[in-house]
């Protein structure tokens, strides 16, 4: 599996902190995570001219292609959406909700593309829909591709799988939302077959697996583990809660597999996951919201101190968690995003 990370370059650079950090092992990792250095601790990241900046963490996917997923932080919602909820569709406060994709939209450069996922394996051309001046948020899809320069496609997420892909070569790029359903109906066949359609090549195509669910939290009982076990061998999984669980990352793989995009072209996060956990150890607004949400223990360091997997949604503070929120008898919980971009656009649109 690829390492993820990012070379020095690109205009979008001025605008992140960079922060060296050391590994486990002791080795660099050059760290870009969409930060503005001495965060004060409230909700609201505001910049200079009072707007949102939401915290992303970047992962380099392919030449002049950008992964990111967006945290919990640095956004306008509050409450039990706190503190930079993506989904409108939740319950949050639309108002907030729209600053925050604002404020996404003023990093990337252009707004990001969404469609209205439904655990389905529809994939559309999120292009096409774009130059038809069609909003794919009303489109009932759960992957998209594009071979637009400057289209960002994304993938909202509290538990569920992101994949998003690439062919640089082809100038194509893709999005799926991998949730336990999706997967088993093929939404990872579905988006690469819309990306070859336009132009991509199986071959050339990276991807990169976002936070999820891990093996570990996800319990769903012995018929349905068994269930998806038979058609994603070796996926199921006992839980810490001691019940049958699944891994839907792992499954995501074999599905990338069958479609041929094997080990060797699926870019690992975890290590720029793991440096921006890392760094954010001592963050006041990450603090603040571990105090505050009700979702485990109060204390950030006790979270972090028991964590194992920090791409899992519900062992990490930084994503939001549908089974988290549920554990804690949350009737609401936010949505982060993942976002892939090709050829960033430099200003907002």
């Amino acid at each position: 599996m690829a390492d993820g990370s990012f070379a020095s370059q690109g205009a979008w650079r001025e605008q992140m902190t960079d922060i060296e950090v050391r590994s486990a092992d002791g080795a660099d990792l050059d760290v870009s995570i969409g930060i503005e250095a001495g965060g004060s601790g409230v909700p609201e990241a505001a910049s200079a001219d009072g707007t949102v900046t939401p915290v992303t963490i970047p992962i380099a996917l392919a030449p002049g292609v950008t992964v990111r997923f967006a945290t919990r932080l640095g956004g306008a919602s509050i409450g039990a959406w706190g503190n930079c909820n993506f989904g409108r569709k939740v319950g949050d406060d639309q108002q907030a909700v729209a600053e925050n994709l604002r404020g996404l939209a003023r990093l990337l450069g252009a707004p990001v593309r969404l469609v209205h996922q439904v655990h389905s394996a529809i994939a559309i051309d999120a292009g096409a829909a774009a130059d038809d001046g069609i909003d794919t948020y009303a489109v009932d899809a759960d992957a998209q591709a594009t071979d637009h320069e400057g289209l960002p496609l994304g993938i909202l997420g509290a538990d569920c799988l992101p994949v998003m892909y690439a062919d640089a070569q082809a100038g194509v790029i893709g999005a799926s939302h991998c949730g336990r359903r999706g997967l088993q109906r093929g939404v990872v066949h579905s988006c690469v077959e819309q990306m070859v359609a336009l132009g991509a090549d199986r071959a050339h195509i990276r991807a990169v697996l976002g936070p999820c669910i891990c093996g570990d939290c996800y319990e769903v009982g012995d018929e349905i583990a068994a269930e998806f076990d038979a058609q994603f061998p070796g996926t199921r999984t006992v839980t810490r809660f001691g019940g049958a669980g699944i891994d839907i990352a792992a499954a995501a793989l074999q599905a990338l597999a069958a479609e041929g995009i094997g080990e060797g072209q699926v870019v690992s996060a975890k290590p720029r996951v793991d440096a921006a956990t890392k760094y954010l150890e001592d963050d006041p607004e990450l603090m603040a919201l571990c105090a505050s949400d009700g979702e485990g223990a109060p204390e950030l360091a006790d979270r972090l101190g028991a964590l194992s997997h920090s791409m899992c949604t519900v062992e990490n503070p930084l994503w939001y968690s549908h089974r988290r929120a549920y554990l804690a008898h949350k009737d609401h919980e936010g949505r982060f995003l993942a976002v892939v971009t090709r050829g960033e656009a430099s200003g907002v649109c």
